[in-house]
């Protein structure tokens, strides 16, 4: 087992480079299933859900290569439609390979998926939208198996905004005869990001970054090479991480649309933020004051972000609300940062923050994937010293965060813990 240990009160300054987006690589490296032939996925993040992912396709008869900070896939010998249950559950993301393997083989058999424990994350909304396109879906003992003799194109209309169904029907519908129109769609970056690679596949789609999204089925696809969008959670992390520890930070690569709402909450808290064409500069000007924030799908403030915002705002001066719109168990972390000195009430969905002037460093555990970068700002500006624990949530998102963090002066290491 791994943790960080990290000395707090440094300012972190200088530039950070931003890796490709997790949230979309996992769904294109999905999206290659459904072309027969080698797809080269550009700046793809070294992170264990890609490596997970990578598992995934070979279990499947892919062949995968990593070819320095590119992810080379040849899905010609694909001759398997049933995802192994171990995989399935060390991620939630290989829950997108249903819509691919029923386009691509006609059936797909899976478990229901793993990956952050952060409140129920049902899959109604996938399975109701293949059923939509003419596939029969069987549930049974913690498997979903669906098959079909012909996907078709249907008009669907999602209760909620959900991003990974919006993205498993789009790869199912590409090979669907006839026109599917999506309604009540994800407006996310990465649905649009996917949008494209399938376009350049040969797809037909338009609307996407809009709540409705057509897709005219083709015959067939071909193998590309595509350069997916940089990561806007990451992005989002390192202005956090700028402002809340008085420091200044230019973030390369970063697209400043995709993370507008966190720079007008940075900005109402007293930071400095700008964008241009070198990148997106934050400037932490003094303690921030607090602000109000309710998690909204895309593009309101990120449920992904909420976490370290919180982090932020625990030393900032006056009281806070967080409100959590999206997943119903996302305050783990609070327990953590109460260890370290901050001042929480959760009731609900809601969050209570009464900003102190410092936090304390501890042991700490990190509980996911966001709850652990939060605790790892948290530690930044802490006074003395903190340990996390299950740091492997974080490597599932960030990739090497402690050396990025380490060119920008922080003191922060990985340490082996003895067996």
């Amino acid at each position: 087992m791994e943790r960080f240990a990290i000395i707090g009160g440094v300012p972190l300054q200088g530039t950070v480079h931003v890796n490709g987006a997790k949230n979309a690589t996992l769904p294109i490296m999905a999206a290659t299933v459904l072309a027969a032939g080698r797809c080269t996925i550009c700046d793809a993040p070294y992170l264990r859900d890609v490596t997970v992912m990578t598992r995934i396709l070979e279990s499947l008869g892919a062949e995968v290569r990593r070819e320095g900070r590119n992810l080379s896939i040849d899905t010609g010998q694909i001759d398997n439609w049933e995802i192994p249950e171990n995989l399935m559950r060390e991620t939630r993301s290989s829950i997108f390979l249903m819509g691919a393997l029923l386009a691509r083989k006609g059936k797909v058999r899976v478990a229901y998926p793993g990956g952050c424990n952060i409140g129920p994350r049902p899959i109604d909304l996938h399975l109701k939208g293949l059923r939509a396109l003419n596939a029969q879906i069987t549930e049974r003992h913690g498997y979903v198996y669906a098959e079909t003799k012909g996907l078709r194109g249907a008009e669907v209309h999602l209760d909620f905004p959900s991003v990974g169904a919006t993205e498993n029907i789009m790869m199912a519908a590409v090979r669907a005869r006839g026109t599917t129109i999506i309604r009540n769609a994800a407006k996310e970056p990465e649905i649009v990001d996917l949008q494209n690679f399938l376009n350049k596949m040969g797809a037909r789609i338009r609307g996407a970054g809009t709540d409705t999204i057509k897709i005219d089925g083709v015959e067939s696809l071909g193998p590309i090479s595509y350069t997916v969008i940089p990561d806007r959670i990451e992005t989002g992390t390192f202005m956090v991480a700028a402002a809340m520890t008085g420091g200044e930070i230019l973030i390369e690569n970063g697209i400043f649309e995709h993370v507008e709402p966190i720079a007008a909450k940075l900005r109402e808290a007293g930071a400095e933020v700008e964008g241009g064409e070198t990148g997106i500069r934050v400037r932490g000007t003094g303690r921030l004051v607090g602000v109000d924030i309710k998690t909204l799908p895309y593009p309101g403030y990120p449920t992904d972000m909420q976490p370290q915002t919180m982090a932020m705002l625990s030393i900032a001066k006056g009281t806070s609300v967080i409100i959590e719109n999206i997943f119903a168990n996302r305050f783990k972390h609070v327990d953590e940062l109460l260890r370290m000195g901050a001042q929480i009430k959760t009731e609900g969905r809601a969050a209570i923050i009464r900003g102190v002037e410092g936090l304390t460093g501890s042991a700490v555990e990190a509980s996911d994937l966001r709850a652990g970068v939060a605790l790892i700002l948290a530690g930044l500006v802490a006074e003395g010293k903190t340990t996390i624990d299950n740091i492997y949530h974080v490597d599932r998102g960030y990739e090497a965060i402690e050396k990025k963090l380490q060119k920008l002066g922080a003191q922060i290491w990985r340490l082996e813990e003895p067996a």
